[in-house]
């Protein structure tokens, strides 16, 4: 059995930044937040904290600590806490969907002071953080559910291959013949991001051989703009581009369609459920 206690003190020594911080959040003394996260660390039999500044969580930390944070959302929905808004919401989320339609949906009328602490993964990664019980939702490419969890489809984000005319031009690119395309430098997100290694093996045949990598949503749309490199990019992000003539096809046609699905866990708090909901009505607005 977890002393929640215990939990508690490691909670508000890494959401405070500092055991100093804590132990006044906690209206206890700093030696006794320090003894309460020793003896947790003794029923554990492993650190949950990483004593650094500020203090980090270990991987066993960091589920305790989203487990906590789940234990407060069903009290905040069952009105046993005198702070229901008090809660922070972890979550996993692929970037593009972060730079685009997703803000939309963090606002929550019925929970105005809740925290986001987000990551950003790549849609086929992001589900490896929910697997590990560091997060309580995620945003990702995979239908796969986790153990005691709900996935739910939300549509997809189509992608297109883009570049600049000055680009498309310089490298010969018009007709899109497959030794120009195997030639032509590639914008790639993260060394998780695969959608131009698909592209270029339906058209080509083959993966890119040059490659920029650029883990900037505005920077890599401004390098492909700016004729650095074609990439894969969120047709719902560059409409005003597109119309503009800024970007443009480099396969007129083609077009790359990634589904999303939502990540929650069965034992669902009200907070939780009205994220979700916000989720669902922006999806269904911003994906096809």
């Amino acid at each position: 059995m977890i002393d929640y206690r215990l939990l508690q003190a490691m909670a508000a020594v890494l959401e405070q930044g500092g055991f100093e911080r804590a132990a006044h959040t906690l209206h206890l003394t700093q030696s006794a937040v320090s003894q309460r996260i020793k003896q947790l660390e003794q029923q554990l039999g492993q650190p949950v904290l990483i004593r650094s500044i500020p203090p980090k969580a270990t991987p066993l930390g960091q589920r305790l600590h989203n487990h906590l944070q789940q234990v407060r959302q069903l009290e905040a929905g069952l009105e046993l806490s005198a702070h229901p808004d008090d809660l922070i919401i972890r979550m996993t989320v692929n970037a593009d969907s972060l730079d685009t339609w997703l803000p939309n949906a963090l606002v929550l009328a019925d929970y105005p002071l809740v925290r986001f602490e987000i990551s950003v993964e790549d849609q086929a990664v992001g589900l490896r953080r929910m697997k590990q019980g560091e997060v309580m939702a995620c945003l990702c490419a995979s239908n796969e559910a986790v153990n005691g969890g709900v996935v739910e489809a939300l549509g997809v984000m189509r992608y297109r291959a883009l570049a600049s005319p000055n680009f498309v031009e310089r490298f010969q690119l018009q007709s899109a013949k497959t030794e120009e395309l195997k030639l032509a430098p590639c914008l790639v997100y993260s060394r998780d991001d695969r959608l131009q290694h698909q592209f270029m093996a339906e058209v080509a045949g083959s993966e890119p051989i040059y490659t920029h990598h650029l883990p900037s949503s505005e920077g890599f749309i401004r390098a492909a703009i700016a004729g650095l490199g074609y990439g894969m990019i969120p047709e719902l992000q560059v409409k005003h581009q597109l119309e503009q003539g800024t970007l443009v096809d480099l396969v007129p046609g083609y077009h790359l369609d990634v589904p999303l699905y939502w990540h929650y866990w069965q034992m669902e708090s009200p907070v939780m459920e009205a994220l979700r909901k916000s989720v669902l009505q922006a999806t269904r607005q911003a994906l096809y």
